[in-house]
């Protein structure tokens, strides 16, 4: 780990950190006993009030980075909001929540809301009134809250910025940059994220001072366990591809993403015709109806989720199995954030990425060269399945 461009040793115990007995109630009931990397670098200047920008890979545990320290600088004796997190998406935003619960469980008196549109907003107002002083919210929704006059940030003192990358590609620099405007007495300013786009340094030039750069390298301490294949074969076999890998491999949670939400609905229907319990989210579903499926699909009830790239980041599932990139994702990106949902707390994962066309071919090429993955390529014909470079059989 390299902490404004100086390699410093990461190997940190929570014990270490000086942390309130209340927090450390709460790690340990997790199990943890060591800190991530950018946990062991983000904390210590967390605590000191300092501005951070830290670069880190999914699944580095980004939000206890910075969630610990602001549950310890929470006063559980004032009722106003006194830390702020913003997300990208909904799915995001309720998982950071969750975390965020975790680690107040000990410490009384502290309550958090999580903000986020596609919801009643009258719910989320009367669990406003409850005073909750941390707050997580996607910008949208909490621009509909400021315009109502429903929630105060004068008294916030800490607001990161959780995968900042995807938030300020998403469109949301404006809202982003408004609300930042509104917070008068911040007194620091975190901004985490996998990449540092050209976006996210011009917030950082503008709101931050000298900020702590922490940077976490993907080695192999860090980096997922994930095997990557790539299949050459005809665009109608892959759902039947699909079912042969799922009952030979016996995945029993397997995500396959799709790029459409037409083609996300199809698959899904392919796959509930074989016999294999499924179901889909994408954009056009409720809300409510995305999360009980997600809901089934952490409880083992769902055997495939099958997504578009609204699910791509922020599921707080640790135990997939499989990943299949049933379409060829459009941006790098996109392909690193779909596998990064297998091969997590240090599991071995796998992923599939199914290639049909001239177009899709290229595109994987490009996705090869961009992150530098090795990836290993397969041809399915006849029924078979075999790597390319050796003729081996799967």
């Amino acid at each position: 780990m390299e902490i404004n461009g100086e390699t410093v040793n990461d190997k940190v115990q929570y014990s270490e950190l000086g942390l309130s007995p209340a927090v450390m109630r709460a790690i340990e009931k997790k199990g943890y006993v060591t800190a991530t990397p950018v946990q062991a670098g983000a904390i210590p200047s967390f605590m000191d009030w300092k501005d951070v920008i830290a670069k880190a890979p999914t699944g580095t545990g980004k939000t206890f980075a910075f969630g610990i320290p602001m549950v310890e600088h929470t006063d559980p004796v004032c009722g106003e909001v006194q830390g702020l997190v913003l997300a990208p998406t909904r799915e995001l935003a309720i998982q950071i929540n969750d975390e965020l619960r975790d680690l107040c469980e000990f410490k009384e008196g502290v309550r958090t809301v999580v903000l986020y549109g596609g919801a009643p907003i009258e719910k989320q107002i009367q669990t406003l009134k409850k005073n909750p002083q941390i707050v997580v919210a996607t910008p949208g929704r909490l621009m509909d809250h400021m315009k109502r006059r429903t929630i105060k940030l004068d008294k916030v003192r800490t607001v990161v910025l959780d995968e900042a990358d995807r938030m300020l590609d998403m469109g949301f620099v404006r809202d982003v940059t408004r609300i930042l405007d509104q917070i008068k007495n911040r007194k620091n300013l975190g901004m985490f994220s996998a990449t540092i786009s050209r976006e996210v340094m011009d917030i950082s030039w503008v709101y931050q001072r000298d900020p702590v750069e922490i940077t976490v390298q993907a080695d192999r301490q860090n980096k997922p366990d994930i095997q990557q294949y790539r299949v050459e074969l005809e665009r109608g076999d892959k759902a039947e591809l699909l079912f042969q890998l799922l009952q030979a491999q016996n995945y029993e949670r397997g995500i396959a993403f799709c790029n459409t939400k037409n083609m996300t609905d199809r698959l899904c229907g392919l796959l509930q015709m074989r016999g294999v319990t499924c179901e889909a989210i994408h954009g056009d579903i409720q809300q409510r109806v995305r999360e009980k499926t997600l809901q089934k699909f952490r409880d083992g009830k769902l055997r495939v989720l099958v997504a578009t790239d609204v699910a791509a980041r922020g599921l707080d599932i640790d135990d997939v199995d499989v990943v299949f990139n049933y379409d060829v994702p459009d941006e790098n990106e996109y392909y690193v954030h779909r596998i990064g949902r297998t091969g997590r707390a240090k599991r071995h994962g796998v992923a599939f990425t199914f290639v049909a066309t001239l177009t899709e071919q290229m595109r994987m090429d490009e996705i090869v060269k961009g992150t530098r993955n090795e990836v290993i390529p397969l041809k399915y014909e006849k029924g078979m399945l075999a790597e390319v470079e050796n003729n081996r059989e799967l």
